[in-house]
């Protein structure tokens, strides 16, 4: 499954790519550009605007339009219109800046991208190639895991 965003849905973006979804955003594409690369790379419109998933489906554009008032909420609705599984699986995740496939990196190759606390108390890490983003499962997990949990609550609700 292949997405883009409009500009309103930038944090979540961020989200689907973690979960291994290939999302492409801008903030400097208009309404009439978004349609345009939705249906020139078969790719599924992702809109909170109301009037320009009226339009994407006029011009037959794959396109849905998102309800929920939340992050956990708008991750569980595409995720269950578009059988997603609410798992991050590091090694099949995008990097959620730049959207390149994340590749497991050992600590002594990115050594000189980290905190020397970091560096020590962590061991697993990935690197994306395109934009040089260093991630690993820290402190904000816990977050992660709490919006995730609340994804798959608002999932089974609706």
């Amino acid at each position: 499954m292949k997405f883009i965003a409009d500009a309103m849905l930038g944090k979540f973006t961020r989200w689907l790519r973690m979960l291994g979804q290939d999302v492409t955003y801008s903030t400097l594409h208009g309404d009439k550009e978004l349609l345009m690369f939705a249906k020139a790379e078969n790719r599924v419109l992702l809109t909170k605007d109301f009037e320009l998933y009226k339009r994407a489906t006029v011009q037959e554009v794959k396109a849905f339009f998102s309800e929920g008032k939340s992050e956990p909420e708008r991750i569980a609705e595409v995720a269950k219109r578009y059988d997603l599984k609410l798992e991050i699986n590091m090694n099949k995740a995008n990097c959620p800046i730049c959207n390149n496939p994340l590749k497991a990196a050992p600590k002594e190759q990115i050594k000189e991208k980290l905190e020397n606390h970091t560096y020590s108390a962590y061991n697993t890490f990935w690197h994306c190639s395109n934009c040089g983003q260093v991630y690993w499962q820290g402190a904000h997990w816990k977050q992660i895991s709490k919006t995730l949990a609340e994804s798959k609550e608002s999932f089974n609700q609706t």
